[in-house]
């Protein structure tokens, strides 16, 4: 049986170049070279037919460590809860308030970048505190 080398995890979105740069900035993660042939983005996005043009961007981590994240537009918006989110580590190692206050941190970063806090999930007998929310297109994540 093969193993798997790789993961890429994937969004459904309306405006996925959008929602990538934002993942970006969270991450520190890059948008990678166009294709050979194109000197940009831009020019392989205009290549493609009308209806596929901005339908699809992606970023990875330029230590090529982490998994790349590819956006994907789709007609239908979000409507409920995500069955899978990420989870961003700020706070490893920490705890109490001095987790918190790193949590928080961040997520001024990230609020200022366009997501939305939804609410702390405090501390309990088996987690640390987590922050809990959403990005420019309303996907659930955690700060942990």
């Amino acid at each position: 049986m093969a193993s798997v080398k790789q993961v890429q995890v994937t969004f459904d979105c309306a405006e996925p170049e959008r929602v990538a740069r934002f993942w970006c900035e969270v991450l520190g993660y890059v948008v990678p070279p166009p294709p050979e042939g194109f000197a940009t983005w831009d020019d392989f996005d205009r290549a493609l037919p009308p209806e596929q043009q901005g339908s699809a961007f992606a970023c990875v981590d330029p230590s090529g460590v982490g998994p790349r994240l590819f956006f994907q537009r789709v007609p239908e918006s979000k409507v409920v809860k995500n069955r899978v989110h990420l989870d961003v580590r700020v706070g490893t190692g920490l705890v109490g308030e001095e987790r918190v206050a790193a949590l928080e941190a961040e997520c001024a970063r990230l609020v200022a970048l366009g997501a939305v806090r939804l609410r702390l999930l405090p501390a309990d007998d088996d987690n640390e505190s987590c922050l809990l929310m959403q990005d420019i297109e309303g996907n659930e994540f955690c700060l942990d």
